[in-house]
């Protein structure tokens, strides 16, 4: 492919329009929003009128003017996105916090089983979550075995299949209505983690029949750092599973500041504690944009974008670790290279920013609002010229930074 090539795919490109819609700094092609999402414009001016307006001038008065019900109205607006109900979703905590909520509730759904099965590899804080929450439920256990044993793993003792749909190093993605049967044909729940696959790829929960799922913001929704996490529970257990976390704002009148806790109907009982106003504010302006994104024109430039950088890495020699279907992967690239760290700081200082995972991984994000066709083979060419020159050599980039 040729740069003409990638500019007349730009020009034909039906997401195009919404490059302006982010905060793209000057001269930098940013090829990691699978790890952090640019800044939407819109952002900005929301956190100012937050900050200037709803608490500087409207003070307390503000709770009962929109602030207590964001859980719920920024949960609305993630369940189109993983094709949920609006009254299914809710945002506030963090992913790991709401993994322990759900693994624990799952754990203790049913007596009879006391297991979760999860995958060797997974991303590390589901196991490490996974860990603390059997240290919770008496006579409960984590079972953590080989994707090819996951199958023969599921048994009568099976509470909650706990699952990544895609996977943060490889991209390899889960069939989700595939496993999702698997997990209730050995009468167990699923637990599904959507950090790397929502607003990446489409995703329906209803019509795959999906129990329980969680997933961060600040990734490909953009949210901004630590943006708050969502949860997913299905209508049908709604009244059948309780929050093992029990916060006030969970409670069925909070303000009835009674001394016995009572949760509250639907979603709102997985609520804990006061939700962070300024981080909904950044999130809420971050999913606006969604509301005029089709998922399949997202997938469909998402598999346009890798075919640029998967013809770029094989020129350089590079060992693609992500699946060639796009059925079977997220919205990332990743290569493997015995100094993929130096590769990437090779990159960032040449102004491609990807990342790396230990031990030997590259990542680069395809994130299709706001990147062109044409950034992308721009990013494959410095990639080409890294590997082709060795300039990843150059014993500055070895030093390791805290975040990688």
């Amino acid at each position: 492919m040729t740069r003409d090539d990638a500019r007349a795919l730009d020009r034909t490109d039906p997401l195009a329009r919404l490059r302006d819609r982010f905060a793209l700094p000057d001269g930098l092609l940013y090829l990691d929003g699978n790890s952090l999402g640019v800044l939407p414009r819109a952002v900005a001016p929301a956190l100012a009128d937050t900050v200037q307006r709803q608490w500087g001038e409207r003070l307390i008065r503000s709770w009962n003017e929109g602030w207590i019900d964001a859980p719920q109205r920024l949960g609305a607006k993630i369940a189109p996105l993983i094709g949920a109900a609006a009254d299914e979703v809710i945002v506030g905590d963090t992913t790991s916090t709401h993994l322990f909520k759900a693994l624990v509730a799952a754990l203790r759904h049913d007596p009879a089983r006391r297991t979760i099965v999860s995958e060797a590899g997974n991303f590390p804080t589901d196991l490490h979550i996974a860990e603390g929450a059997v240290a919770c439920v008496e006579g409960a256990a984590l079972k953590v075995v080989a994707r090819a044993d996951l199958a023969a793993a599921l048994d009568d003792d099976t509470a909650v299949l706990l699952l990544t749909q895609v996977h943060y190093k490889t991209a390899e993605r889960f069939d989700l209505a595939g496993w999702t049967a698997r997990a209730h044909e050995a009468g167990a729940l699923i637990l599904w983690d959507f950090s790397h696959s929502v607003g990446a790829v489409p995703i329906d929960v209803t019509a795959a029949g999906v129990d329980l799922a969680v997933g961060c913001t600040y990734k490909y929704l953009n949210g901004g750092p630590g943006a708050p996490a969502f949860l997913y529970v299905a209508r049908r257990l709604h009244d059948a599973l309780a929050n093992p976390v029990s916060g006030w704002m969970g409670h069925a009148e909070p303000f009835a500041f009674t001394d016995a806790y009572r949760p509250a109907a639907g979603m709102k009982r997985w609520l804990v504690g006061t939700p962070s106003i300024l981080a909904m504010a950044s999130l809420e302006a971050a999913l606006a944009i969604w509301a005029e994104v089709d998922l399949t024109q997202v997938a469909a430039k998402s598999a346009a974008l890798f075919a640029i950088l998967a013809t770029a890495g094989a020129a350089a020699g590079l060992p693609c670790v992500s699946p060639a279907d796009p059925a079977q992967r997220g919205s990332h690239i990743s290569f493997r290279h015995p100094h993929a760290y130096e590769v990437t700081q090779a990159l960032i200082a040449r102004g491609v920013i990807g990342d790396f995972r230990a031990p030997d991984v590259l990542r680069l994000g395809l994130t299709p609002l706001y990147l062109s066709h044409e950034d992308v083979w721009q990013a494959g060419e410095h990639l080409r010229a890294v590997i082709a020159t060795e300039a990843w050599r150059n014993p500055a980039y070895a030093d390791r930074n805290a975040v990688t």
